[in-house]
């Protein structure tokens, strides 16, 4: 009993929790002081400037966080990376190559402290984007489509359809006379006119004359695309060598008299044309080049004649129309309308007179009467209209007639503000009734409209056209007595 007592007295007295001693060194109080003490103590070590000039070494025995240990860091990992994609592109393998995880170039500070080791940069970009360092960072694979863009062995065809489609391609790489005319073909085979022309610029740079005509000799479509080519450009020489290379003449002397567009001195265009008419042209287009020499002759003497009649002022006509241009290398019918303007009087015999250069031209009738009409008319010279269209037969009597027709002579005196009385007179002259009404009504001229009712015995349409004129006039006297007549059977 008395030992169960002593049981229970230690049971009671007892604890597993030992009492607080400042000399147990078991202690968990004490053990958690110290793992403080080494936490604060790391942290002073990782805060103090002063400990920058310690010096981290790795296992190769470098600097960590240095420049030259960056780079070979950066190096290994890239090498290893290309390694590992030049291996998957041999095996043909159609997945990314996993690439390798890269070194980091900062030291145990830098992470701590939120900055670099490195002191002369200020990020490791910087260091690498240093001339006197190479960049070993890894680049991404690119597609297989984007290495194809850059391969130089395209055939022909492959070509041509690429620059069809806009691409940039090096003809450069068809050094063979064969390779060249089978681009040229398959270019001629697309049928795109700008393929066919770029080949063609390429084939004029690298062939001989000799060689590049011998073979569009045989491809008809490339050669006329050619020939255009160069007459756009003004590649006169090379024109005419290829022409003369194909025999055709009367191209050659087309060519070489179109040459004279460029020649500004008149009187080296009048010998250049002269030269001109001897070229192997066909017979009518040497008779135009004839007329083009006469005519530049003629011009060149009344532009002298006149410039003197204008300076002296002994001409009226030049001093009241005074000229705006010289005549010179202006077309015939200019050269006409100005002779008619200015020489319309003047005797056959000079060089001046309208007559003369219908003559030595042959210009046809329809043509000169519609420019001496214009010309006359723009002076307001109607007695000179009259006379153009009078004639007389063998009996002596006068009779006008126009070979144009006088519904165009009364269009191009009514442009030229040729008074109502003049018009009427024209008008009358018009063979169609309609055509004639439509006429008189347009232009106002009110008694030939009244006239032509009256010869229709039309009552209905003259008394709706007398609301037409002006109340009390001479012509609504004329409609009143006309209606009034008892004589003039009407028809309605």
């Amino acid at each position: 009993m008395s030992r169960a007592r002593a049981d229970e007295e230690e049971y009671w007295h007892s604890s597993k929790f030992r009492a607080f001693t400042f000399d147990d060194d078991d202690d968990e109080l004490s053990q958690l002081k110290e793992s403080k003490r080494a936490v604060n103590s790391l942290r002073d070590i990782v805060d103090d400037d002063d400990d920058d000039d310690l010096e981290r070494v790795s296992w190769s025995g470098e600097p960590v966080g240095s420049i030259s240990w960056s780079i070979k860091e950066t190096a290994s990992s890239s090498t290893s990376s290309l390694e590992g994609r030049d291996s998957s592109l041999q095996k043909g393998s159609s997945s990314y190559a996993a690439f390798p995880k890269q070194v980091s170039s900062y030291s145990l500070s830098s992470l701590f402290k939120g900055r670099n080791k490195l002191p002369s940069f200020q990020s490791l970009s910087d260091a690498f984007s240093d001339t006197g360092v190479k960049n070993y960072a890894p680049e991404l694979r690119r597609p297989k489509t984007e290495y194809k863009d850059y391969s130089s062995d395209w055939s022909p065809k492959d070509t041509v359809r690429r620059m069809q489609r806009g691409k940039v391609c090096s003809l450069e790489r068809f050094r063979s006379l064969q390779d060249k005319l089978v681009l040229l073909d398959e270019a001629v085979a697309g049928h795109d006119g700008n393929v066919i022309t770029a080949v063609l610029i390429f084939l004029k740079r690298t062939l001989r004359r000799e060689i590049l005509f011998r073979e569009l000799e045989v491809r008809q479509v490339a050669l006329c695309h050619l020939i255009h080519f160069l007459k756009e450009t003004g590649e006169q020489k090379l024109l005419l060598d290829l022409l003369r290379f194909l025999d055709r003449t009367e191209e050659v002397a087309l060519s070489q008299y179109r040459e004279h567009l460029n020649i500004q001195d008149v009187e080296k265009r009048r010998e250049f044309l002269k030269v001109c008419i001897g070229l192997p042209f066909s017979a009518e287009d040497t008779s135009h080049i004839q007329d083009h020499y006469t005519l530049l002759e003629r011009q060149i003497i009344i532009e002298a004649n006149d410039r003197h009649l204008e300076t002296a002022g002994q001409s009226e006509i030049f001093r009241k129309y005074p000229r705006k241009a010289s005549i010179l290398n202006m077309p015939l019918v200019t050269t006409l309308f100005y002779s008619c303007f200015y020489h319309y009087t003047e005797a056959e015999g000079t060089f001046s007179s309208p007559t003369n250069l219908k003559k030595t031209f042959k210009i046809p009738d329809k043509q000169y009467v519609l420019t001496a009409l214009a010309a006359r008319a723009k002076l307001r010279a109607w007695d000179d209209v009259d006379a153009l269209f009078t004639t007389k037969n063998w009996l002596g009597y006068t009779k006008k007639k126009a070979p144009i027709g006088f519904h165009r002579v009364v269009e191009i005196l009514q442009r030229n503000n040729a008074p109502v009385q003049v018009l009427q007179e024209y008008v009358r002259l018009v063979e169609d009734v309609e055509t004639r009404l439509n006429l008189a009504t347009k232009y106002k001229c009110h008694d030939v409209v009244i006239e032509t009712y009256r010869d229709l015995k039309d009552r209905i349409q003259l008394t709706a056209y007398k609301c037409k004129v002006e109340r009390g006039s001479a012509e609504e006297e004329k409609i009143n007595s006309i209606l009034n007549n008892m004589q003039i059977r009407w028809k309605n």
